[in-house]
């Protein structure tokens, strides 16, 4: 069994809601195998995208699309053709799509944010995010400097893990393992969080689900519910609504530790 597939669960799970953000299809450093797999585990009637699918940025610099991207696409029309509501949300990598929004293709929806409404009746803003980010709205050639050194840590990240699986470890996250070590960092995330959480007030919603930091998160900000979908880049994670309205966030690396230990206790239960 690849590393791949432990993202998948053991059989498909019937659930009301999936958000995915920061997928960055059209970038090396893109996880498309695993969230392939991952997608293929899930009967849902509703995927959010929540921006940054494809990368925009990236491909302007030069074509870089693998079958594996393909394949992600590919799995998402064919949800959508199964009846899943697809509503892709845009974000800053993808901001060439905005001049599109309010697009409905049969089951797909282009849009700028949204408001879901769980199984227990809480509203949520959907949104990428890069609204509440003062470096992406208001200092864009800081924002271009920070991905280039971004993208330098990811690929030392994809090296790393390349010989963590030769060795049969798992998947670890040097970018965000260094993300959360720097004070600056810490402090940007808790001020983003503090932006968006104080927009939901303001609209008196119940609370956000966003991207667009790379870090996954569900936590209260106040009164606000703060639920981050995290990425597919460096994290692996995902925000899981069951029919209960109960929101999960789903982690790669959680999943293949939990697969490592069912394999270790099959093992040890099998006849000499």
């Amino acid at each position: 069994m690849t590393s791949a597939e432990l993202a998948r669960p053991s059989r498909k799970q019937r659930v009301r809601t999936l958000w995915i953000s920061d997928v960055h299809l059209g970038t090396r450093d893109c996880q498309a195998e695993h969230l392939s797999q991952f997608l293929k585990g899930y009967h849902t009637d509703k995927i959010y995208l929540v921006g940054d699918i494809i990368d925009g940025w990236k491909l302007r610099g030069g074509m870089y699309w693998p079958q594996a991207h393909t394949n992600v696409i590919r799995r998402l029309l064919t949800m959508s053709k199964r009846g899943t509501e697809v509503i892709y949300v845009t974000g800053n990598h993808d901001e060439f799509l905005r001049r599109y929004s309010k697009l409905i293709l049969g089951n797909i929806q282009l849009v700028d944010e949204a408001v879901h409404v769980t199984a227990d009746g809480r509203h949520l803003l959907v949104i990428h995010g890069d609204q509440f980010d003062v470096i992406t709205r208001y200092h864009r050639w800081l924002a271009f400097l920070g991905d280039s050194a971004y993208e330098f840590t990811l690929t030392l990240n994809r090296w790393l893990n390349h010989w963590r699986a030769r060795y049969g470890y798992g998947y670890w996250s040097l970018s965000a393992y260094l993300k959360h070590k720097v004070k600056t960092a810490v402090s940007f995330i808790s001020d983003f969080e503090e932006a968006i959480a104080h927009e939901c007030v303001k609209r008196e919603l119940h609370g956000v689900v966003c991207g667009h930091i790379h870090h996954a998160e569900m936590r209260r900000v106040g009164e606000v519910e703060y639920l981050n979908c995290g990425d597919w880049v460096e994290s692996c994670t995902a925000l899981i609504e069951h029919w209960d309205g109960s929101i999960e966030l789903y982690r790669l690396a959680d999943a293949q530790a939990r697969e490592a230990l069912i394999r270790a206790e099959l093992k040890v239960t099998e006849p000499a």
